[in-house]
């Protein structure tokens, strides 16, 4: 079977769930692929499913402890180097838990730690303890740290219950894994400048106007977009966030900064995605020395406007993706449009700062996305890595529309 798989090795974590038996499926499905399957068991996966039978279909060592005498290897080092992809199927809460609080007490969060390959996670268990709130929390931290999910789903589950909680399908996650290596390919060959963050304007030695903007929808775009294959340069503006691996970073300070070094990358690049949030106002004076209250009881101070970048890259653009972020607290589709059609996008992404989960600093968002020919597509709450994924699909859509138009013409 010619497979996109094919050659790559697969680490598979096994948990403790009555749903291990199915991760000899998986086992299956990714050899006839042509994949290596390096199996990794927790010690209550172990009494649901002896290790004898992954060794068997995988035609490896199954993995089970953190230190094994009889291993000249270090495990938890050697496995993480050569994995293109771990899968945890199933993923019980407990490991989840784990994973979300960075512990790493047995071989498999070990792993899982030390590991700069993608994660898919497979979760399986009660839809009482899926539902939990805490659960619910920790899963949505693993996704903005860029953990991949796929599932659960709706069924039957072990306790007799229907309800949601049943691992999604061996078949169904073999086919998502396919799709993932598929997309590493998306951008090769491209280069795409990412903006993040706030941007801050001096006032005297001490004090700055700014906004409250993180980064972290930036840092997200940026990360996701090099793991699809594309260059991808960051210009970011302050922030506590360490920038993803590979990129080319610039850290930049006022909007006049990030302004100039937009300007001068932009010839480089096959489109922006303008995600920082700029401030549109400057102190027209700055102070060289800290304002001392007791000289003034009133202090008036005079802003002018700064660069409007997202505006003048759209009248450079030529044939480049132009992707702006527009939020906003009333009228959030009515100001997106008009941005679209003032700044000349080819994408908005549009969030009501307002929503719960939305906006500034959180690690999830709630956005709409309105594309150049005014289709829109409303995503529910979910991490920005996420909102990541679905911004590069559909940029992806768009560069590939466009080829068939010019094709045509």
């Amino acid at each position: 079977m010619n497979s996109v798989l094919k050659g790559k090795n697969v680490l598979l974590g096994i948990t403790g769930s009555i749903a291990a038996y199915k991760a000899a499926e998986i086992v299956r499905l990714l050899r006839k692929r042509g994949a290596a399957v390096f199996p990794i068991m927790t010690s209550s996966a172990t009494h649901f499913v002896h290790p004898i039978t992954f060794q068997t279909l995988a035609s490896q060592k199954v993995t089970l402890k953190l230190f094994d005498k009889n291993n000249k290897q270090m495990g938890h080092l050697s496995l993480p180097r050569l994995a293109d992809l771990l899968l945890i199927a199933p993923a019980s809460a407990n490991v989840i838990g784990k994973m979300a609080s960075g512990i790493a007490d047995e071989i498999l969060t070990t792993i899982v730690l030390a590991t700069e390959a993608p994660v898919v996670i497979a979760p399986a268990m009660d839809h009482g303890m899926y539902h939990s709130p805490i659960l619910q929390r920790n899963i949505s931290k693993l996704k903005a740290a860029g953990y991949r999910f796929i599932g659960p789903e709706k069924g039957d589950l072990a306790s007799g219950e229907v309800g949601m909680g049943r691992m999604r399908e061996p078949s169904k996650i073999v086919e998502y894994l396919e799709k993932l290596f598929q997309s590493r390919d998306d951008f090769l060959g491209k280069t795409f400048l990412v903006t993040a963050g706030p941007t801050r304007e001096r006032l005297d030695t001490v004090r700055f106007f700014s906004n409250y903007s993180s980064g972290k929808m930036g840092y997200a775009l940026a990360e996701e977009g090099g793991w699809r294959g594309a260059k991808i340069i960051l210009v970011s503006g302050p922030s506590s966030l360490t920038p993803p691996g590979g990129v080319e970073f610039y850290q930049v300070e006022s909007a006049q900064e990030m302004y100039d070094t937009v300007m001068d990358k932009f010839p480089q690049v096959d489109g922006v995605l303008m995600a920082a949030a700029v401030s549109d106002y400057r102190p027209a004076r700055h102070w060289q020395n800290k304002i001392k209250k007791e000289s003034r009881e009133k202090l008036v101070v005079e802003l002018v406007q700064n660069p409007d970048i997202l505006k003048e890259l759209g009248e450079k653009k030529a044939n480049k993706i132009l992707v702006g972020f527009c939020a906003e607290t009333k009228d959030l589709e009515k100001e997106a449009r008009k941005k679209l059609m003032t700044k000349d996008l080819d994408l908005v992404v549009a969030n009501d700062i307002t929503l719960e989960g939305a906006g500034f600093e959180v690690d999830t968002n709630v956005v709409t996305l309105i594309d150049g020919e005014g289709k829109k597509e409303a995503l529910s709450k979910r991490s920005k890595r996420e909102v990541a994924q679905k911004v590069w699909d559909k940029i992806k859509w768009l560069m590939e529309a466009r080829k068939i138009t010019r094709e045509m013409t």
